[in-house]
């Protein structure tokens, strides 16, 4: 997992959303503009999934995307907000 300080939305891979045994995702009406600036369309949102950093549950929307599009090296994307929710500090 990468926390991307700069993000707007949350990323998970389809391989880790298979591996988790998630449901199909909603579909997404947008592309994604990625941080190498590459636009890629997303195989949907999976809306409200419960995670747990440190023993803290947060409720996170992601957007489902093939696995070629992110580094093989993460399978997830935090964006900013989860940052401020859970008050980390960082420099």
């Amino acid at each position: 997992m990468l926390i991307d300080g700069n993000s707007r939305v949350n990323i998970i891979n389809e391989n880790l959303k298979v591996q988790l045994g998630l449901s199909k995702p909603n579909p997404t009406p947008y592309n994604m503009r990625m941080a190498n600036q590459t636009i890629t369309k997303t195989l949907g949102f999976i809306r409200d999934l419960k995670i747990f950093i440190y023993g803290i549950s947060y409720i996170v929307t992601f957007n489902n995307i093939n696995n070629n599009v992110l580094d093989y090296n993460y399978s997830m994307l935090l964006r900013r907000p989860w940052l401020k929710d859970s008050k980390v500090s960082h420099d």
